[in-house]
């Protein structure tokens, strides 16, 4: 893999600390505080930046309750769903250099990857299909346990099998097709099915892909589809009660129709597959830093042109489901179209996602103001009290 870009003037980019205090910080601590007495959240990560800096940054609870171990201020957090906007930031940042296109069909790059629709119908997949969730496809823990994909043995990308991601994705597209591409919004394995696409354009594993184009070029450290086993990595808990319970391996968590299944150890094992939808991991200051990169123009990994693409509604009218009214998606993100339909202050244009881990951002780009919250505590750090609280307090009166 050979590329010459602008990584070097990309890798000067550091956020500052704001020399005056935030006028929400008091209201962020409120949230903060009620959330970790009330057990609701074991432990968390909330960091903020406006105009450019940063004007809130706290870690509060337990990082590992059972061992009495505190968040540290730069705990490395499993990112779950926030892996796929840095994954399409990657597959943007190859369409840039011109080695592939949003209307590329999937097959041109991956020949055994050809699902067809339940009547018999062998739709053509683009790139821009997999960036937008328009597909066909979903996830297995969004069927009920007898589904296709279950039948399959298709991986979600967050267990710790030793499937290969071509294994994994051969069972995939045996699979049939939800609906014709283009024609629905399906949440799904897409960003997986991107993964492997980058692999073939770069010929070279996603994580390396990742590193050299996203990840290294903006100094993000912390962000990685593995760590070594010495890695300090907040131990992960499920809000199925009060206190929250510790994961363990093939721990299963009921989710709409289905179960997540969650196997922590993933995040340490180097020879699990790369899951571009829910693989990384990484720090909240390092993600936040990944954000303000984009807000500000893409500051050498992307042109201004194609971020705002990137952060743009690109399905039409098609309906969100998972994300709820009032929401569009863009080639990433989903992207707030109508504010009030979706009961926030937000902004028209804002632009946000989250992970089952327990984790979730927004950017709001009219505001200048860009918010990390990760935690170690699914499904409520993701969506729940925590995250709707936190966000009307950045806009509270």
């Amino acid at each position: 893999m050979k590329f010459t870009s602008s990584q070097a003037l990309a890798r000067a980019f550091a956020l500052q600390t704001a020399a005056t205090p935030w006028d929400r910080a008091t209201a962020f601590d409120a949230v903060i505080d009620q959330t970790i007495s009330s057990q609701q959240i074991v432990g968390l990560t909330v960091i903020a930046a406006k105009s450019g800096r940063i004007v809130y940054e706290r870690s509060a609870g337990f990082g590992d309750r059972e061992a009495g171990r505190a968040v540290e201020p730069n705990e490395v957090y499993r990112l779950a769903s926030m892996t796929k906007a840095v994954v399409c930031i990657t597959a943007l940042a190859l369409i840039q250099k011109g080695k592939m296109s949003l209307d590329d069909p999937v097959s041109r790059w991956l020949p055994y990857f050809r699902p067809g629709t339940r009547d018999g119908k062998q739709p053509v997949i683009t790139v821009h299909h997999l960036m937008t969730h328009t597909a066909g496809l979903t996830y297995g823990f969004l069927e009920a346990e007898d589904g296709p994909y279950h039948k399959l043995g298709v991986s979600d990308g967050l267990d710790n099998g030793h499937l290969t991601l071509e294994e994994n994705l051969r069972r995939l597209a045996s699979a049939p097709l939800l609906y014709e591409p283009g024609t629905s919004w399906g949440y799904s394995l897409a960003i997986d099915v991107l993964g492997a696409v980058i692999e073939a354009v770069a010929q070279a594993r996603l994580q390396d892909v990742v590193k050299t184009l996203v990840t290294d070029p903006l100094g993000l450290e912390s962000m990685a589809f593995s760590v070594p086993t010495s890695t300090v990595v907040a131990t992960p808990y499920a809000d199925t009660q009060k206190p929250p319970v510790r994961m363990t391996d093939a721990f299963s968590l009921k989710f709409d129709q289905g179960s997540i299944v969650y196997s922590p150890s993933r995040a340490f094992n180097a020879n699990a597959f790369p899951s571009g939808g829910v693989g990384m991991v990484g720090t909240a200051r390092d993600y936040l830093t990944f954000l303000e990169a984009l807000r500000t123009g893409g500051n050498g990994i992307l042109e201004p042109a194609i971020v705002s693409a990137f952060a743009s509604n690109a399905i039409g009218n098609l309906s969100v489901s998972i994300a709820g009214p009032g929401y569009g998606w863009g080639l990433g993100v989903a992207v707030l179209k109508d504010p009030n339909a979706a009961g926030l202050r937000s902004r028209q244009g804002s632009w946000n996602w989250s992970g089952v881990y327990g984790t979730s951002f927004w950017v709001d780009p009219s505001a200048e103001l860009s918010v990390v919250a990760l935690t170690n505590t699914a499904i409520g750090g993701m969506a729940g009290t925590f995250p709707t609280s936190l966000r009307c307090a950045a806009y509270a009166d």
